[in-house]
């Protein structure tokens, strides 16, 4: 299939870009606020955009001067998310029919998984217009990392994003360690750029309610799986309370690992572990600038050591510093920039930098943690790259 080429835009009309996502605000996680974000950037850069997405609770068709957010229901899990097989193809089969009656479309953005990747491939094949793949992810090495997947299947997911990274008119990255990864999987190419990842720094700001929790507590907010390890953090905390019996440890989190994770603390009977619903990101950042720490994680011998999360992020924009268990990308960050404590992922480690944590050793001020951030992960400052090379595109 030949790459995809730009089709002729009727002079006078702006750039119409149309961004397939199958997450997409309000749904709090991390893909749909760089999403968000990528639309905002995308519309002060003079186009016009249509977001396809997934209908999730509470959100209508939404609208702005330029935009429109287009939904479809999709099945979701028991946990209210969009992830496996039946639930990626309830929105990449129906996604296929919008895309090709969608009205004049100049450029198409992407969003993972893979299957959404081919979906949008062969469309913009036949609208002739030139894609762009967001590669946050490397979701091949992500299926490797789970037991019981069956070979026939790993190799359709490697086999799938390779092609669609392949044939892109760009594939932009978020990290120099998923830049990395993707030309050892594919090669050095013109096509790969590197833009980077942050957090909005409007929502995530150290001025404000803290979320009101009594005593000291840590946060985790994110997904929980087989390649985030977050079980370290109940083990090293049930080490930890016994020093500190009024601190608690909150989960914010959706994902495969969860279920797992509070039967393990049931069948410990561990107190101050506490789980809780996905919230809106003004509440995960009220909760984290009263926490002693934000908590991130990365299991080893995985692959995954290249990952930033953007757990991160979150909570050095509202000048709470970070507990990392893991080696790799996020480990050096941290310890190199001094936004916290990083350790292996390790109980006995984990459970040291917590009770450094709690007595306030070695702590950054949220004054560094707040300028790092806003220097270096900025959600708007990479939006407006990943924008940049769409827009691009257009002209070439």
């Amino acid at each position: 299939m030949p790459r995809s080429r730009t089709a002729r835009r009727r002079p006078g009309r702006p750039p119409h870009v149309v961004v397939a996502t199958r997450l997409y605000t309000p749904e709090p996680v991390a893909a749909a606020f760089r999403q968000e974000a990528l639309v905002i950037a995308l519309e002060r850069a003079g186009a016009e955009v249509t977001v396809l997405t997934t209908a999730a609770p509470g959100a209508g068709t939404v609208r702005s001067r330029s935009r429109k957010v287009s939904r479809w229901p999709v099945k979701r899990d028991h946990q209210g998310q969009v992830r496996g097989y039946l639930s990626y193809l309830s929105f990449d089969l129906p996604l296929a029919l919008r895309l090709l009656l969608q009205r004049p479309m100049d450029a198409l953005v992407l969003e993972p998984p893979p299957t959404t990747g081919l979906v949008g491939m062969v469309a913009a094949a036949i609208r002739r217009v030139p894609y762009t793949f967001y590669a946050a992810d490397v979701w091949s090495d992500a299926t490797d990392s789970v037991d019981g997947v069956p070979t026939l299947v790993r190799s359709a997911v490697r086999r799938a994003e390779t092609i669609v990274w392949k044939r892109a008119a760009h594939v932009l990255t978020i990290s120099p360690g998923v830049q990395h990864r993707l030309e050892e999987l594919v090669g050095p190419r013109p096509t790969l750029t590197m833009v980077g990842n942050g957090i909005d720094t409007g929502t995530f700001t150290p001025a404000g309610e803290d979320g009101g929790e009594a005593g000291p507590y840590f946060v985790y907010a994110g997904t929980v799986s087989e390649w985030q390890g977050a079980e370290v953090f109940v083990d090293a905390f049930a080490r930890v309370r016994a020093a500190h019996p009024e601190a608690r440890l909150l989960f914010f989190s959706e994902g495969s690992g969860r279920d797992e994770l509070e039967a393990r603390v049931r069948e410990h009977g561990l107190e101050g572990i506490e789980f809780r619903d996905k919230i809106p990101p003004a509440q995960v950042a009220a909760h984290l600038r009263g926490a002693v720490a934000g908590l991130s994680s990365i299991t080893p011998g995985q692959g995954y050591e290249f990952a930033l999360p953007t757990k991160i992020y979150a909570a050095t924009a509202t000048g709470t510093p970070v507990i990392h268990a893991g080696a790799g990308a996020a480990h050096d960050r941290i310890r190199d920039n001094h936004l916290g404590w990083a350790c292996d992922h390790e109980v006995g480690e984990v459970a040291g930098a917590m009770d450094c944590a709690l007595r306030g050793e070695d702590r950054p001020s949220r004054e560094h943690l707040r300028s790092w951030t806003l220097e270096n992960a900025s959600l708007a400052g990479c939006a407006a790259q990943a924008a940049a090379q769409v827009m691009g595109d257009l002209h070439r």
